[in-house]
């Protein structure tokens, strides 16, 4: 066997398989090309290896044994070389002889070497800026944070008044173009609040000053970039009622309130369980920012060379994120293209160096847990699985629908970084 390194990360292994090993993927071979083809005269995958390779050719017959001989000790030969192959390999068949050793060639990406700089150096120092600052919760967040609940505890009040901002109104209303209602542009009973400016442009500001039950005509005009093609830019003729008109009744920022949510004596102690739950809030945003800077960091003291099947790699898992992004949106990632006049190229150049940051994190954060050890035991391991698999324990046969190898990986990778984040902030 021959290993021999290229540029980017690349390798070439030249490798052998032995006549004596390689014929005894033969009989598997021949059967399944017996299965899928028709030979009169013999059930499927019965008929003898002679009229299989007269049907099938002697050639493909070949190529099929070699390619199945190579997947079962290619595996062999990168744990026994300790290679570690990413990506999907190129195989180059050298000799292919009835009776002689199975030679090839395969050329594949491996992980690339890495060396980061200083990185303990570049840790302390972010430490040593972040405990220097003082989470700090002022008297005007908590006021915020009291007038949020206090809205949330409004109550709507029927009023025979005119409409106005703020006012929670309900609506009919049926939109034509060119004397033609529109689809989708007819809604009885439709609720919206003034002054959110949910609708398109103008629809709110002329609702604000009707009362209940009047009835109004206007036009508008779409905006340019409105989803639907055919309306964007588009003048339309708005028919609507306005069936009811509510304002939204806020309550007292006092005692009484406090009590009224359960769980407090008075409005104090409302205010202090406010200041520790901002406080903790702020805590964790700053372990975030902290935990991001070290990423951001260690991506810039990295020193390796990227294969690209890892940029590639990367890059399809971005736009696997942004697809399930947009579908919550309402879209699809097609749609959404369209409209911003974009292709998915276009999306790939954009992110590439996002992407290499990301990888060159992901390496910078394997390396030092292979440098100082980190370990997670399998019992800690799956006592995290338990808790995930808790989300799913109505699901029928939950075992053949997930890949648990894959989500002990996964979990394994995730408590990992945990320690090592942890490792990192003590430093």
């Amino acid at each position: 066997m021959e290993i021999k390194k290229l540029d980017k990360s690349m390798i070439e292994i030249k490798n052998a398989i032995s006549w004596k090993e390689w014929q005894n993927f033969f009989d598997e071979v021949v059967a399944n090309f017996s299965k899928e083809i028709k030979i009169e005269g013999f059930r499927a995958g019965k008929a003898p290896r002679k009229i299989v390779e007269q049907k099938a050719g002697k050639e493909a017959i070949l190529n099929a044994v070699a390619e199945k001989a190579i997947q079962k000790y290619y595996p062999k030969t990168l744990k026994k070389e300790k290679i570690e192959a990413i990506g999907y390999p190129q195989v180059q068949i050298l000799k292919l002889v009835e009776g002689e050793d199975l030679e090839y060639l395969i050329t594949t990406a491996v992980m690339p070497e890495v060396k980061i700089k200083n990185w303990q150096k570049k840790i302390k120092e972010i430490n040593k800026k972040y405990k220097e600052r003082e989470i700090k919760v002022s008297k005007s967040d908590i006021e915020k944070e009291l007038e949020k609940l206090a809205n949330s505890r409004a109550k709507l009040v029927t009023v025979k008044r005119s409409a106005k901002n703020g006012d929670a109104v309900k609506v009919d209303f049926q939109v034509k173009k060119d004397n033609v209602p529109i689809e989708g542009g007819t809604a009885k009973d439709h609720s919206l609040i003034l002054g959110k400016n949910v609708f398109i442009p103008g629809f709110e500001e002329k609702i604000v000053g009707m009362k209940e039950g009047e009835e109004k005509e206007f036009e508008l005009v779409f905006p340019k970039e409105y989803h639907e093609k055919n309306l964007a830019g588009k003048p339309a003729k708005f028919e609507v009622k306005l069936k009811l008109v509510q304002e939204r009744s806020v309550p007292k920022i006092d005692d009484t309130f406090a009590t009224s949510l359960g769980k407090f004596e008075n409005l104090k102690m409302l205010k202090s369980s406010i200041q520790k739950g901002l406080k903790r809030e702020k805590e964790m945003k700053q372990k975030e920012e902290q935990r991001s800077e070290f990423a951001e960091k260690l991506s810039e003291e990295i020193d390796v060379l990227l294969p690209e099947i890892l940029v590639h790699e990367e890059l399809h898992k971005m736009l696997h994120e942004f697809e399930e992004q947009t579908q919550r949106m309402g879209v699809t990632v097609d749609q959404y293209l369209k409209q911003m006049g974009k292709t998915k190229e276009d999306l790939e150049k954009d992110w590439k160096p996002q992407a290499e940051k990301r990888i060159k994190s992901a390496l910078a954060f394997g390396k030092i847990i292979t440098e100082k050890e980190l370990d997670i035991s399998g019992e800690n391991i799956e006592k995290e699985m338990n808790k995930t698999l808790q989300y799913y324990k109505n699901e029928k046969n939950l075992e053949d629908k997930l890949d648990m190898k894959a989500l002990y990986e996964h979990t394994k990778a995730i408590l990992l970084n945990e320690e090592l984040f942890k490792m990192l902030e003590k430093m």
